[in-house]
């Protein structure tokens, strides 16, 4: 079982895509992808709302959760929301197995 966090960064004149970019060039994603539990951190940008950017957060248990949330890193991202003036909205998901019945669905 994993945990995936869909979080929606929402900002004005571009604010969200510059926090995402400086996430990326300060090293801070590259830190967070290295933890121990970390299994996907990537940010997307929906073709029809250029002020949202959309992290994808994966990780395997709720532990691992728990100890990135009290790393240092997270003193960084709170530190770039409020400097881009951010504001978000939070979806979570607990993995599961994809049925068998569902796999003709999948163009591999």
């Amino acid at each position: 079982m994993s945990i995936v966090v869909n979080l929606r960064y929402k900002g004005e004149n571009g604010a969200a895509k510059k926090f995402a970019q400086e996430m990326i060039s300060s090293g801070t994603v590259q830190k967070i992808r290295e933890e121990e539990g970390n299994l996907r951190y990537e940010y997307y940008t929906p073709f029809d709302d250029p002020e949202t950017v959309l992290l994808i957060d994966s990780w395997e248990s709720q532990e691992a959760i728990d100890v990135h949330h009290a790393s240092p890193m997270m003193a960084k991202i709170a530190e770039l929301r409020e400097k881009y003036d951010l504001h978000m909205t939070v979806e979570r998901f607990v993995s599961d197995e994809l049925p068998d019945h569902d796999q003709s669905f999948i163009r591999k």
